[in-house]
């Protein structure tokens, strides 16, 4: 195992995102594990935490493998994939609606009383716990492009060098802990790789929202 469990993962990416402290970096996570190390580089680094919300486009019959991620303005981002295994626009229209189901639901539930953070002229840091084709973390880095950051980083655990070739095409930098050459499933890298759910997203975004809202009102006192 390269991590023992998520949290790990995270101090050891935030250990090599010090030199964005101090510039109030906005850190995204895509749910549902990463969101687990995004608060913790976000506090780390004195920044905001907000989510990354897309969606993976699976084949038929094997939900896990990923022909494409969609993001929550809609926007689909197709895998050679999908063109390999001769998918029609009527199957990529049906599980793109499907996933935008979960997103419409995921964003409701997570920040029901605000907008999303804006990444307009911010140093933005989008956060994975890892990757395999580097499909739904390509999608979450073209959605935060388009709203104009400063700069782009992309950060994860682990991912295969190939993904990370991708990634480098959509980010400014691309930091990655371990890229092995024989990749396997994201989960065989850490030895606690637990579910994620969404009351521990929401438990997060909320605890760090009155944090922020404590030391700015104590700033303003002082």
């Amino acid at each position: 195992m390269m991590f023992r469990d998520r949290e790990e993962a995270a101090f050891r990416l935030l250990a090599k995102l010090e030199r964005y402290r101090g510039t109030q970096p906005l850190v995204l996570g895509i749910p549902r594990g990463a969101v687990v190390m995004a608060a913790i580089v976000a506090e780390g680094l004195e920044g905001d935490l907000d989510v990354a919300l897309v969606r993976k486009l699976g084949a038929p019959g094997h939900s896990e493998l990923a022909v494409g991620a969609v993001d929550e303005t809609g926007k689909v981002t197709l895998d050679a994939t999908a063109e390999e295994l001769g998918l029609d626009a009527d199957y990529l229209r049906r599980e793109r609606e499907l996933q935008m189901v979960v997103l419409r639901a995921r964003r409701e539930r997570y920040t029901p009383a605000r907008t999303p953070i804006d990444a307009a002229g911010r140093i933005v840091i989008v956060v994975d716990d890892g990757v395999a084709t580097g499909a739904t973390l390509a999608a979450a880095l073209r959605l935060v492009r388009a709203k104009g950051p400063a700069r782009l980083i992309a950060a994860a655990a682990v991912a295969p060098p190939e993904a990370v070739r991708r990634l480098s095409r959509e980010a400014d930098e691309v930091l990655v802990l371990a890229t092995p050459e024989q990749f396997h499933a994201v989960g065989a890298y850490f030895d606690d790789f637990r579910q994620v759910g969404d009351d521990e997203v929401i438990r997060l975004l909320e605890r760090f929202a009155r944090r922020k809202k404590g030391s700015g009102d104590a700033g303003e006192a002082g």
